[in-house]
């Protein structure tokens, strides 16, 4: 079987900061963040790549729905990958945003072999894994900072 991540979803406190890190220190376009703030859509999204994105779930939505208990503690972490370009410019945005590199360089493994890759976390402490290959053999581009 084969498939692509579709989407993921991080349950949200500070929506704005939130949406701030993933958009500016990220550099990732938001979808829907019109609708959001005018209150037709009940969350705003993130786009990774043309088949993936990150849905941020508001408090109001994941403490008092279906949704209520789960996230957060079943996160470990997530990963984008990109090119090595982007990766070097990844860096430098995180560091210019005063955002603690926990671990890295180091190389781990991953979907398409070892990678080197850096982890950080946004504002509400999600762990971020951010990674590029020597030989670029993904098939999806990451829009990390596009």
């Amino acid at each position: 079987m084969r498939c692509l991540m579709d989407h993921i979803v991080l349950n949200v406190e500070d929506e704005e900061k939130i949406i701030a890190f993933y958009s500016k220190v990220l550099g990732l376009a938001t979808e829907r963040m019109e609708e959001y703030k005018d209150g037709r859509v009940p969350f705003p999204s993130v786009r990774l790549n043309p088949n993936t994105i990150i849905d941020l779930f508001p408090k109001r939505m994941w403490q008092t729905s279906a949704y209520a208990g789960q996230g957060r503690e079943h996160l470990n972490h997530f990963c984008f990958s990109l090119s090595k370009d982007d990766w070097e410019s990844l860096i430098n945005r995180v560091k210019n945003n005063n955002v603690e590199i926990e671990e890295g360089p180091v190389s781990r493994w991953g979907a398409h072999g070892t990678g080197t890759s850096i982890y950080f976390r946004d504002p509400e402490r999600n762990l971020i894994e951010a990674r590029y290959y020597e030989r670029d053999n993904s098939s999806e581009k990451c829009l990390l900072g596009s």
